[in-house]
């Protein structure tokens, strides 16, 4: 079973076998197919297997969990909580020399984020991984719920589709991929700037709006800043470890 330090839960298991799975995509990015309309686009006749789907994926005797690599020893989990009366999916930014991840967006009825702009979106996709979850397409749609930007580029949508075209069964993944980027998750989109090199939003909701009280410390703030955005970043000091049984 897997163990994430810091990060006391429930029965954190290897999610990858989901990630063949057509259905799984209009499952996951589900916080931002509202109304139904967007949700017969994203699931068309599909919609009873896709309850199935949804049920194991959420099912509470095992949390799935995705681990999206970076580099310099960086890595995104993207962790099911399936608590009985609070699921939820838990974005979690570690670093192996740190005592515990840290939080950098949740998905669920009380949400927090945004964690991330396209730019840094499109730059975590693509940093190169031989572990966890490596095709970029993968790792675009996965990290896509977390998203928040009010800047989005023309270049957005056209890999946003691509990327559903290749991994799920949606009918218009163009269509789809508009609808995704005008709905981005279940906050404001955030304008982000750059403050002495660290990348922070406006965010009331974000880990990354250093005005929130909650707000991710001015170390954390500027690691997730540059290893977001592919650049290396020194590592504050505080550990974070995974084992497996």
């Amino acid at each position: 079973m897997l163990e994430i330090a810091g990060y006391e839960a429930g029965p954190l298991a290897d999610g990858s076998r989901f990630l063949d799975q057509p259905l799984f995509w209009p499952c996951h990015l589900g916080s931002s197919l509202w109304g139904e309309e967007a949700q017969a686009i994203a699931f068309g006749a599909d919609w009873d297997d896709a309850q199935t789907l949804h049920e194991t994926v959420s099912a509470s005797d095992e949390w799935p969990v995705f681990t999206v690599h970076l580099h310099s020893g960086y890595a995104i989990h993207v962790v099911y909580r399936n608590l009985e009366g609070d699921h939820g999916v838990d974005y979690l930014l570690f670093h192996s020399d740190w005592k515990e991840a840290v939080t950098l967006a949740v998905d669920d009825g009380h949400f927090m984020g945004p964690g991330l702009s396209w730019p840094e979106l499109e730059s975590t996709a693509d940093q190169e991984a031989r572990a966890g979850v490596t095709d970029p397409d993968a790792r675009l749609l996965l990290l896509f719920p977390v998203l928040g930007d009010a800047d989005i580029p023309e270049s957005a949508a056209p890999r946003l589709a691509a990327a559903l075209n290749v991994l799920s069964a949606i009918e218009d993944p163009v269509e789809f991929a508009g609808l995704l980027l005008r709905r981005q998750g279940q906050w404001t989109s955030a304008n982000w700037r750059e403050d002495g090199g660290t990348w922070i939003c406006d965010g009331s909701h974000s880990y990354r709006n250093p005005v929130n009280r909650f707000a991710l410390s001015t170390p954390h703030l500027e690691a997730a800043s540059h290893v977001l955005r592919g650049r290396h970043a020194d590592t504050p000091s505080f550990t974070v470890t995974i084992t497996t049984d």
